[in-house]
């Protein structure tokens, strides 16, 4: 259990690596779906229909990105101690 605890930290971190090299490439390709599905821009794409600002819209982006991300860390991360 204590190795567990332990690891948590790690796994933060691996899951902030994964959904920064994600999101854009992964926003993108939903982004031009959503655009040839149902019409919606970019700027309402990333501002959630003009909700948030730009920048806030890209943080929102890339929170709903960590959520998957930290269940394939979990999933990904060696719980085993080292030897």
């Amino acid at each position: 259990m204590r190795f567990v605890l332990r690891s948590i930290p790690q796994m933060l971190v691996m899951t902030a690596v994964v959904t920064s090299a994600l999101w854009l490439p992964v926003g993108a390709v939903l982004a031009l779906v959503s655009f040839a599905l149902f019409g919606v821009s970019l700027r309402a794409f990333v501002t959630f229909g003009g909700l948030l600002a730009p920048y806030y819209g890209l943080l929102a982006w890339w929170a709903v990105f960590y959520f998957p991300a930290l269940v394939y860390a979990a999933y990904a991360m060696p719980w085993s101690p080292r030897k």
